[in-house]
C-alpha cells in the first residue's frame, strides 16, 4: 500500500517541486497551501506570535486527521512557529530544512547560503545556528540575499526569476572559492542549471529532502511500465 504524505506549503509554487521530486516513488502526496498566514505575520502588528503558533497547530492537526503517514512542512517560517509538544497527534513531522542543515554541517569548507526571500532568512539562520550549537559544529557561513528577485516569482515571472538566480550564482563561482547552497525550493531549478553548466555541486533543500523522505518512509520505486 502506498504511503501518504501530507505537505504543508506557504506558497503554491512548492507543490510542483515536491510532486516532481517524488514522482518516481510509490507515494500519495496530499497538498495543503496556506500563503495567508505568513502574509499576516509580516503585515499585521496585532497578530502575535502565539496566534501564529495556534494557527500552525490547527493546520497540522487538520492534516493529521486526513490519515497521512507523515507530514512535510516546506516553509522554514512555519517550522520556526511549530511547537511539537502542543500537538495531539504523534504522526511524524518532516521539516524540509533539517536534512538540508545536516548536509551543510557535513561541509568542512567555507559556505555561502543564498536566499531570494528576505522574510525567510532570520528563521532559517536561527534554526541552523541552533543545530550547529547542538552538534558543536563551527561553521564558516556567509549569507547573501538576491534583493527584489523574489518579487518576480510572486508576479509569475518564473523564467526571469530563474535567470537572475543563475547569473548571480555564476558570478559568485567566479569571484570566490566557497561552497554554495540555495536555501529555498524556488531556487532549486536555477541551481541545477548552473550545476550542469559548471560541474560545480550546489547544495539545495530538495535533493537532501528526497533522500530523507525515501529513507524515513521506506519508499519503493514505482514499477516501470513497459510498452508492448
Amino acid at each position: 500500500m502506498s504511503k501518504k504524505l501530507g505537505c504543508l506549503h506557504a506558497h503554491y509554487s512548492n507543490v510542483e517541486y515536491i510532486e516532481t521530486a517524488l514522482s518516481s516513488y510509490d507515494i500519495d502526496l496530499i497538498h495543503f497551501v496556506e500563503p495567508g498566514l505568513m502574509h499576516r505575520v509580516s503585515s499585521d502588528t496585532g497578530f502575535k506570535e502565539i496566534d501564529a503558533q495556534k494557527k500552525v497547530k490547527e493546520q497540522l492537526e487538520w492534516i493529521a486527521e486526513c490519515k497521512v503517514d507523515a507530514i512535510l512542512i516546506t516553509c522554514t517560517n512555519y517550522i520556526a512557529l511549530l511547537n511539537e509538544n502542543q500537538l495531539s497527534s504523534s504522526i511524524p513531522i518532516i521539516k524540509i530544512d533539517e536534512p538540508f542543515f545536516e548536509a551543510i554541517i557535513n561541509i568542512q569548507e567555507p559556505l555561502t547560503i543564498l536566499f531570494t526571500n528576505p522574510a525567510t532568512v532570520n528563521g532559517t539562520m536561527e534554526r541552523l545556528e541552533n543545530v550547529t550549537k547542538t552538534s558543536q559544529t563551527d561553521l564558516n557561513i556567509e549569507v547573501k540575499v538576491l534583493n527584489h528577485s523574489f518579487d518576480l516569482l510572486m508576479q509569475g515571472l518564473n523564467e526571469k526569476y530563474n535567470q537572475e538566480i543563475e547569473i548571480f550564482i555564476a558570478h559568485l563561482l567566479q569571484e570566490q572559492n566557497r561552497v554554495i547552497a540555495v536555501a529555498q525550493l524556488s531556487m532549486v531549478e536555477a541551481s541545477i542549471q548552473v550545476e550542469k553548466k559548471t560541474n560545480k555541486v550546489i547544495i539545495n533543500p530538495l535533493d537532501t529532502l528526497v533522500s530523507y523522505v525515501v529513507t524515513t518512509l521506506k519508499l519503493e520505486k514505482k514499477p516501470k511500465v513497459t510498452l508492448k
